[in-house]
């Protein structure tokens, strides 16, 4: 125990404080027994191991002695306590000696079954500065797999909820200094006003902290697992100057990209000016950290079509009005593939109409006279013209897409969105800012001035193919029979949208793609499990692209 350290209760809550100064004369940690003490999940030779559920009095009884020991700040008999002492010990000593917390009023709340939520009210102190710091988690106690103790099922979590697997807390002075990240227009933007933006501000901190000109202050942060990753900053003792960094986001664009993720969950978009690259939003409503808008590696459904009809524009197998078969099934080295509940179209519909009625099997057909070229020519088509796969250097960490080369029925598949191809938002609102500029402009959240990056670059598509593109988009987006018309109806005046679902594996419901442009503003949105495309996704991007110019 450390010295000066004393502990009381006082209506149930734990306490702990540095400096003599006690709650109380009594130990909370009478009683520990066989929890209290040894090696966490062993047992001696002789003991009867008990099995089954764990019972109320065992929650009560471990979480109390659990969180009393945490508290008291006596790691070792806390770590004792947990099914896994080597990873819980440092992590609680480190709760003192790291995170430098000098006091922690912990209180339980009723317990759900086996878990136990909690309140935490600490002090962090660093160099003479002090401030307070407040947060809730949770505990789950469990049956000991050797022992069949009760114990605490240990993960990071229990320290600090946002707290994952191989990260760590820690007090100091930061090694970058905080910016303040603008928008395109001066406008600040904060976690605060704009959640959504929280792990890009802090990537963003990470990277260019330096060259902003602010200076750091003291904080308490996580360390991210990963070495490329950003720290997140959770409590800041002194503030230091935060230096102001320019970036290509449209405080407005933003503002309506995170009101449309609210309107389902597991969903994410974002916004890119086709003239120029520049990302105005990105937007996601998870239920974990996960920035799906930018580093999901999902298949994009019909969305695809896009880039498919490109390559068969390109290759000479058709045009935007040009006739096409859209029978209900079509077969392709001994797979069926279906359009959605089997409908056709018999009246010598045009591939623009094909296109606007998302007919899988108008976009399979075609592609058969490519022969040997077939198994190759989306994704060169997708490298080539549209830039994906070529290493973005957008200012943060991106997936820039992939269309590997693919082989059998996966290539019938990829021509449509599935098989193998892995695509995220951004990668399909620049594919579609692409069709429409004519261009591919390589996505950018900051200037590439700040550090000279090299962009991607990519060929312009060939003359015509863009206007064919903005006119089977538009008809999409305008006909009474065109799959994103609906979601559409608000927004113009041009316009232009794409539907998909995409199917995934161990998953009841597809993926829910849209991606749509208007003026200068495109966007695509993903509703992970969300179904149709213009169901789920189809309202997210209208409503972002209601707010562009």
């Amino acid at each position: 125990m450390r010295s000066g350290v004393k502990v009381g209760v006082i209506g149930g809550v734990f306490a702990v404080v540095v400096g003599g100064v006690g709650y109380g004369a009594y130990n909370i940690l009478d009683g520990l027994g066989d929890s209290g003490v040894g090696g966490g999940d062993t047992k001696s030779a002789s003991e009867e191991v008990k099995t089954g559920p764990v019972t109320e009095q065992e929650i009560a009884d471990t979480s109390k002695k659990f969180l009393a020991a945490w508290a008291k700040g006596d790691a070792e008999v806390a770590a004792t306590l947990t099914n896994n002492k080597a990873e819980a010990g440092p992590a609680l000593t480190g709760y003192s000696d790291t995170v430098h917390v000098t006091k922690a009023v912990i209180t339980p709340g009723p317990a759900t079954g086996s878990t136990v939520p909690y309140t935490v009210k600490a002090t962090v102190s660093y160099k003479g500065k002090s401030k307070p710091w407040s947060y809730a988690s949770e505990l789950t106690v469990v049956r000991g797999l050797t022992t069949g103790h009760a114990l605490v099922d240990w993960k990071p979590s229990v320290i600090h909820p946002d707290l994952a697997k191989g990260e760590s807390l820690e007090t100091g002075e930061a090694s970058t200094a905080a910016i303040e990240a603008v928008d395109r227009n001066g406008q600040v933007l904060s976690k605060e006003k704009y959640p959504s933006l929280g792990v890009v501000l802090d990537e963003l901190r990470k990277k260019y902290g330096g060259k902003a000109g602010g200076t750091a202050g003291i904080e308490t942060w996580i360390n991210s697992a990963n070495a490329d990753g950003a720290d997140k900053t959770l409590l800041t003792l002194v503030k230091g100057r935060p230096g102001r960094l320019q970036t290509t986001l449209d405080a407005k664009v933003q503002a309506a990209a995170e009101r449309g993720v609210k309107k389902y969950a597991q969903s994410s978009v974002v916004a890119v000016e086709p003239s120029t690259g520049a990302i105005r939003a990105l937007a996601n409503n998870r239920d974990d950290a996960f920035d799906a808008a930018r580093w999901a590696k999902v298949a994009p459904g019909s969305t695809m079509k896009i880039v498919t009809a490109a390559m068969i524009i390109q290759n000479g197998l058709g045009s935007a009005d040009s006739p096409v078969e859209c029978p209900s099934t079509v077969p392709w080295e001994g797979v069926t593939f279906h359009n959605l509940d089997d409908f056709s179209m018999n009246d010598n519909p045009t591939l623009k109409r094909a296109f606007a009625r998302s007919c899988n099997t108008a976009f399979i057909k075609p592609v058969l006279p490519l022969k040997d070229k077939r198994d190759t020519a989306l994704g060169n088509e997708a490298k080539q013209y549209f830039g994906i796969g070529l290493n973005w250097q957008t200012g943060i960490t991106t997936s820039d897409g992939n269309v590997p080369e693919s082989a059998g029925a996966e290539t019938a598949a990829s021509f449509i969105g599935q098989g193998k191809i892995q695509m995220n938002p951004l990668n399909m609102a620049s594919i579609t800012a692409t069709a429409v500029n004519g261009r591919f402009r390589q996505p950018y959240i900051v200037p590439q001035s700040l550090d000279n990056r090299t962009f991607a670059q990519a060929s312009p598509l060939p003359p015509g193919v863009s206007g064919q593109l903005k006119e089977m988009l538009n008809y999409t987006a305008t006909a009474p029979e065109g799959t994103g018309t609906r979601a559409m109806a608000g927004v113009g005046p041009y316009k232009g949208a794409k539907t998909g679902s995409a199917e995934i594996d161990g998953h009841a419901t597809s993926d829910s793609w849209f991606t749509g442009f208007s003026n200068d503003l495109a966007a695509a949105a993903l509703v992970q499990s969300g179904g149709h495309g213009g169901d789920a996704a189809g309202p997210v991007v209208a409503e972002v692209l209601r707010a562009g110019p």
